[in-house]
This record gives C-alpha cells, structure tokens and sequence, in this order.
C-alpha cells in the first residue's frame, strides 16, 4: 500500500511503477473521475496523453502535474504528496482568509480557528529549519 497525501486528505492505495493506480483510486484521491475525454470533475475535463493511461489504470503524477500541482515522493515510493495546484494556492491567497485548522492551545483544549472567526487572533508559528 502506498501513502497519499492530498491538500485535504491521507489515502492509503495500492500503486505501481510511480503512481500508476486503478481508476476508481485515481478518483478518491483526486476527486476526478477517468472518462474517454480524460480526467474530469462536473464539467471540466482535463484530457491526458495516451501514454498516461493504460486499460483501467491511471497515472496520477502525470495527471496531476497537468493540473499544475506539485507533486514528490519519498524515496521508496512508498508516500507521495499531491500539492495544491498554483491557481487553487492563488485563489485561496486573495480571499486572505487563513483555512480552517484545529490546534491544542496553552491549556490542550482543542481549538478550531473557524470557531474564532470575527474575533482577534494572534497566531504564532516556528520551525526550527
């Protein structure tokens, strides 16, 4: 089984040479569905080169590079993370609304920022890298 990481998910499926998945996979983790077109969610079709698809199989690096998401795996190929695609990071940059989260505060009391909306909020962040 192999790890994916998605803007709003973890997926465990099964995968082969890279991240070639079945279909019905492919569609759980991305939200889009294969059809003679190419890949497509409601309306939008994106169409994909034949050498990304193989019977009921898909290859969703390649699918998602098309989008223009990011893509990187771990050195086995045993976790893979699909990043947001630049229009989506963009999109969400001009409404200059933070996404929602839920982090322990001082006291280990979970709290959600959608909770907090409308109220002043400082957030502190660090990393030691």
């Amino acid at each position: 089984m192999t790890v994916v990481l998605t803007p709003t998910a973890e997926y465990k499926v099964s995968t082969r040479d890279g991240l070639w998945m079945s279909a019905a996979d492919a569609e759980k983790v991305t939200g889009w569905a294969l059809k003679p077109e190419g890949m497509c969610r409601d309306e939008r079709c994106v169409p994909l080169p034949a050498s990304a698809v193989k019977g009921g199989d898909v290859d969703v690096e390649a699918f998602w590079q098309r989008l223009g998401g990011p893509v990187i795996a771990s050195r086995d190929g045993d976790a893979w993370a699909l990043g947001a695609p630049a229009d989506e990071r963009n999109a969400a940059l001009e409404g200059l609304q933070a996404p929602d989260f839920t982090l322990p505060d001082v006291d280990s009391k979970p709290r959600t920022l959608s909770e907090l909306r409308g109220k002043k909020v400082f957030l502190a962040t660090w990393a030691s890298w």
